[in-house]
């Protein structure tokens, strides 16, 4: 394989071969290569990655642990099946938000005094649906439209904390009170982001927060877009609202899967004394659980049952709540994202941004637990 890419000549048509009548020319001898290229990454991508991870977990128990297979998917299935209509009627608010063209409202708010911007900013990215990549999109298109980037920053953090989906999933799995709490730390999140920014931005530390300015393109939420309430009285809300449901549910249905199969094991075989004595509620805990949010959180749907099972095993509301800001915020793929779309300072903004607000929510909350028990 080494030798068709670094000599791709001794591998083509000799040039006298190539002119006799009948003979490949060397264009085509030539392009062999690049299109057995193009055809592996075409299948590459036609790979359902989290359905693959799925479907690897099970084979992988099924070789290497077959008396836990059974146990494993029981224990699966009866995870979905229990959180089965919180995850059908958060799918359906995300659809309905989406085909209603209410997302297209977030833009409209981010204006006026700063500090009223960067408020409104912040609730209206803990409402928003959209994930920790999903809002990169938004971002481009807000920064592009000239939308101060204190309010853009408070946006960008607490959005992907926060939603009414995530809301919803978060009280079935891990109770009303924890949804509560990452909300409200969601908006403080928002907050400290915004009140930072805007700091930074007076003294002229942040200028052009876009990699490529002339790049971005105005998203659908800057433009005025009527709210088309009753999303089943046209054929293309109709539409847009079965697309996003399928997508959606598809989407969650297979992470899930692969979140309560690594919770069995978890649960089968991960001590409770290990789990307590690095996560539980030691003065290092939080800092060592927003450390392992960066490389180790898969997305905010499949962290939730895992963080459950992890509190049920010993660790502190608080270790967890940080663990799941810091993955949400600062994950693998997202800061993947962000570092493609702004500068090197925004992006380091970003990232010390999203570690500290992480931290002081987990020991906000633990000390608050401390107070109130």
């Amino acid at each position: 394989m080494k030798s068709l890419i670094t000599e791709p000549s001794s591998n083509c048509c000799p040039p006298a071969q190539a002119k006799t009548p009948g003979a490949p020319t060397a264009s085509s001898c030539c392009s062999a290569p690049e299109s057995q290229v193009a055809t592996v990454t075409s299948l590459v991508g036609r790979i359902d990655w989290p359905l693959f991870g799925a479907a690897f977990i099970v084979i992988t128990i099924a070789v290497f642990l077959p008396q836990q297979l059974q146990a494993s998917l029981r224990f699966t299935a009866q995870s979905l099946w229990g959180i089965a209509p919180w995850l059908a009627l958060s799918v359906l608010l995300a659809a309905y938000a989406k085909a209603s063209h209410l997302d297209s409202l977030i833009a409209l708010s981010f204006s006026g005094h700063p500090a009223r911007s960067v408020l409104i900013a912040s609730l209206v990215g803990a409402l928003s649906p959209f994930c920790s990549c999903g809002v990169i999109p938004v971002i481009s298109g807000l920064l592009g439209a000239g939308v101060p980037l204190p309010a853009v920053m408070a946006f960008w953090m607490s959005s992907p904390l926060m939603d009414p989906e995530m809301f919803i999933l978060t009280a079935a799995t891990l109770g009303l009170e924890f949804a509560a709490v990452k909300t409200i730390a969601a908006i403080g999140m928002g907050l400290l982001s915004g009140a930072v920014a805007h700091a930074l931005v007076r003294r002229g530390l942040l200028t052009q927060a876009l990699r490529n300015p002339g790049s971005a393109e105005t998203h659908q939420a800057t433009q005025r877009t009527a709210i088309q309430w009753n999303v089943i009285s046209t054929p293309t809300t109709r539409t847009e609202f079965t697309s996003v449901a399928t997508s959606n549910g598809w989407f969650l249905i297979r992470w899930m899967t692969i979140a309560f199969l690594l919770e069995s094991l978890m649960v089968a075989y991960l001590a409770p004394e290990t789990v307590v004595g690095y996560l539980g509620s030691g003065p290092a805990a939080i800092p060592l659980a927003v450390l392992i949010g960066i490389p180790a959180y898969l997305n905010g749907y499949a962290a939730l049952p895992l963080v459950s099972g992890l509190i049920h095993l010993g660790m502190s509301p608080g270790v967890a709540l940080a663990f799941l800001i810091e993955g949400g915020v600062t994950s693998i793929p997202a800061a993947t994202a962000v570092w493609a779309l702004v500068k090197p300072r925004v992006f380091a903004l970003y990232l010390a941004l999203g570690v500290i607000g992480a931290a002081l929510a987990g020991y906000g909350y633990s000390a608050a637990v401390l107070w109130l028990h």
